[in-house]
């Protein structure tokens, strides 16, 4: 999930050993993604080059685009998706759902943000600040809502193409969404698995009432 992640690739003690060609383009995602960072701590994320980052990274250009097609898939893509769908299939069946997103997103952000809080406040200051990354987020918000249309249909009985799966689907990417802005537009001061709880609460009992 792209907002929530730190653009790591996590690899459970229990996977099977990848092959050689498939390690080789794990180290070859992972080299261009450090490169990207660097530079753009660096320089700035405009003044960063595909070029740049192609030398950097001690590849071609022809071989980012091959992983990348665009500069800011380098920022947002990640492994993150089809590890979420995995631990959400791995989590009881009798399991309530919102128990099970819970505990979910909260691994996430222990693997996504706080093992490499740099990359994460990183990349959600890019989400703000550069409406080029921000635009290609939203395009990746479907695929990961589709993904997770197939995990609430699979656990729930229900049509993944249903209207209520799908806005709950949605719903849940969005928040998630708003919720890595929202940390990145106050300073990154919030603890972040603080506020994915609250958006949590806000999408499983609504709008709470205001304090007065």
């Amino acid at each position: 999930m792209t907002s929530m992640t730190a653009a790591r690739t996590t690899s459970p003690a229990d996977r099977p050993r990848l092959g050689l060609r498939e390690r080789k383009k794990i180290k070859t995602r992972e080299a261009i993604r450090t490169a990207t960072y660097a530079l753009i701590k660096e320089q700035g994320y405009d003044a960063t080059t595909i070029e740049q980052i192609a030398d950097r990274a001690e590849v071609s250009p022809s071989t980012v685009f091959r992983y990348f097609p665009a500069k800011e898939d380098i920022v947002l893509t990640d492994e993150s998706d089809p590890v979420l769908l995995e631990k959400l299939r791995a989590r009881p069946v009798d399991e309530p759902w919102p128990d099970t997103i819970r505990h979910v997103m909260r691994e996430a952000v222990r693997t996504g943000v706080e093992q490499d809080p740099e990359v994460a406040r990183l990349r959600t200051r890019l989400m703000v600040q550069v409406p080029a990354v921000r635009s290609r987020m939203m395009e990746s918000m479907s695929v990961t809502g589709r993904m997770l249309c197939t995990a609430i249909a699979e656990r729930t009985g229900r049509d993944p193409d249903s209207l209520e799966v799908r806005v709950y689907a949605m719903s849940l990417v969005g928040g998630l969404m708003e919720t890595s802005l929202y940390w990145a537009e106050n300073g990154h001061r919030d603890d972040f698995a603080a506020l994915v709880d609250r958006t949590l609460d806000i999408l499983q009992h609504g709008l709470p009432r205001e304090n007065r």
